[in-house]
């Protein structure tokens, strides 16, 4: 590209503590390109972006506009330069609602009254246009995270930016409402948009970008056009070495006789009904059977119930209508009675709800299991053992980020993706499960922010724990993912779940469809729906 850049960050250095976020980067973004940003958890990508936002100063180095110095540290200085971000972890005000969100910052305090009108038109026009449906009166307090993250592109959106960050923007969308996003993002582009992608789907990646640059440990040590490479080269890049896929090796055994399955259930729900909490759809008549060493996936647009089922299955929400079974019994609305009942919780939200960011990263690996012997005795805990149980989670999945302070350094201080690692090292921990792993694991977003190396390596363990007889439910907007591992999948829309077919029974476009809330014959394979 012969003309000027519209972005050039050169040298850029950030530290935190003994910790090397970033290390010397220099990168150019041209108007019309699309610039694709990859690496591992914690490799520096989202130190980076926020120093490009002035949400961090860089140690050393710089960053220009336009051929103009960008002052560090001022956001504002930011948004008035043309720069759009869209985070990975929300910047949203939870007790106002979706206009009001967007509209934060974009009117001046002296004027005397707010265009509201013309701004919902133009944010509902945004909305359409881009397939980011959302009502603009709900409070963001009880959006789900999938809905909260549609909030964040439509703001960005709605400011008009010429520089436009997307940090994992289709993580919630449905394959349809990805192609629509893309779509218009090449008219963007088309009109001189410069855009960051960042992305762990490598499929998007090598359709949507220009060029892709890959940054570990906080450097940069690649870039290459996107023309010239395959995803196997990019997973190779980023982790520095090959990562083979992870798939089901075999069918779950369905046929079997009605008895032998009704011995193997771990988890049964029949005509549950729920009202859901605050704006979060309430299930209607859902019933599901997950039978031991089996994934049952459910799919599902954001918003359309998931938060609502996996609140039930994790005991914060009780049961109003039907009945429910986990592990052979009904289990009360109490978090405590299904960890102890040896039920293994993901939760959707990492920072909210599965993690407490001012307590440590040692105290957070023991977090569900302190009622266990092995780390307390007569109310006294045993930080001895505890600790050493954190350093093995933490070796065992590679959590990175924590700097000189290691086990003592505050969770929130980690990355969005190594926050989810140590999660998971404590759910998949034996702990309290006689050593064994847990019989029931209800995985809601499980791979939401990871990079291909920690996917592939959560995959495996979900599988191996499938193996020992565990039952799995998965609940992902991934579907992807969720035709690489679940046995029998089935479709959330609007409260209501679909029956549960094998996964044989579903294409990609079918899993789309379905989740639109289309007929269900639209949304099986061409053969099964002649049938029915």
């Amino acid at each position: 590209m012969t003309a000027a850049p519209r972005l050039t960050l050169a040298g850029i250095t950030k530290r935190f503590g003994d910790l090397v976020a970033n290390d010397g980067i220099s990168l150019e973004l041209h108007a019309g390109e699309v610039l694709a940003l990859l690496g591992e958890n914690g490799a520096g990508k989202s130190t980076l972006v926020s120093i490009l936002f002035g949400h961090y100063v860089a140690d050393a180095g710089s960053v220009q506009v336009d051929g103009r110095d960008l002052p560090p540290g001022q956001p504002k200085a930011a948004l008035a330069a043309g720069i759009g971000m869209v985070h990975q972890h929300f910047t949203l005000a939870d007790n106002l609602s979706v206009l009001d969100n967007v509209l934060l910052g974009t009117e001046p305090l002296w004027q005397p009254f707010s265009r509201r009108g013309a701004a919902r038109a133009r944010l509902a026009d945004t909305a359409r246009r881009f397939g980011l449906g959302v009502d603009p009166d709900a409070r963001v307090g009880d959006l789900s995270v999938g809905e909260r993250q549609r909030v964040e592109i439509l703001k960005a959106l709605f400011r008009g930016a010429r520089i436009l960050i997307l940090d994992e923007p289709t993580a919630v969308l449905t394959p349809q409402e990805s192609l629509s996003l893309f779509a218009t993002l090449r008219q963007m582009v088309g009109q001189g948009m410069a855009i960051v992608f960042i992305s762990h789907k490598l499929d998007e990646v090598v359709a949507v970008s220009d060029r892709i640059a890959v940054l570990r440990a906080g450097r940069l040590v690649w870039q290459q056009r996107a023309a010239d490479v395959d995803k196997a080269q990019l997973a190779e890049a980023m982790v520095g070495r090959a990562v083979p896929p992870v798939a089901r090796s075999r069918e779950f055994d369905l046929d079997v006789d009605v008895s032998q399955r009704a011995a193997r259930v771990v988890l049964s729900l029949r005509g549950a009904g729920v009202r859901g909490a605050g704006r979060s759809p309430a299930l209607v008549d859902v019933s599901l059977a997950l039978q031991a060493g089996e994934v049952l996936a459910i799919a599902g647009v954001a918003g359309n119930g998931q938060r609502t089922l996996a609140d039930l299955l994790c005991g914060l929400l009780p049961l109003e209508q039907g009945s429910l079974q986990a592990l052979g019994r009904p289990l009360p609305a109490r978090p405590r009675a299904w960890v102890e009942a040896g039920v293994a919780r993901i939760p959707e939200d990492r920072q909210a709800v599965g993690s407490i960011g001012e307590l440590t990263v040692w105290e957070n690996a023991v977090l569900e299991r302190l009622g266990s012997r092995r780390f307390a005795r007569f109310g006294v805990l045993r930080t001895g053992k505890a600790r050493e149980h954190a350093r093995r989670v933490v070796e065992q999945f590679d959590v990175r980020g924590a700097g000189a302070l290691g086990l003592d350094a505050p969770a929130r201080t980690l990355s969005g993706g190594n926050l989810q690692k140590l999660i998971l090292g404590r759910t998949l921990s034996g702990v309290r499960y006689r050593d064994h792993g847990p019989e029931l694991i209800v995985a809601h977003q499980p791979t939401w922010g990871l990079d291909v190396g920690a996917v592939a390596e959560l995959h495996r363990r979900l599988l191996e724990a499938c193996t020992r007889g565990a039952g799995v439910l998965l609940i992902s907007e991934d579907l992807d993912e969720i035709l690489a591992l679940a046995d029998r999948i089935a479709v959330m829309s609007r409260g209501r779940l679909t029956e549960a077919r094998p996964r044989d029974a579903w294409s990609l476009a079918a899993l789309g469809a379905a989740m639109a809330g289309l007929p269900s014959e639209a949304a099986l394979r061409p053969a099964e729906a002649h049938a029915a």
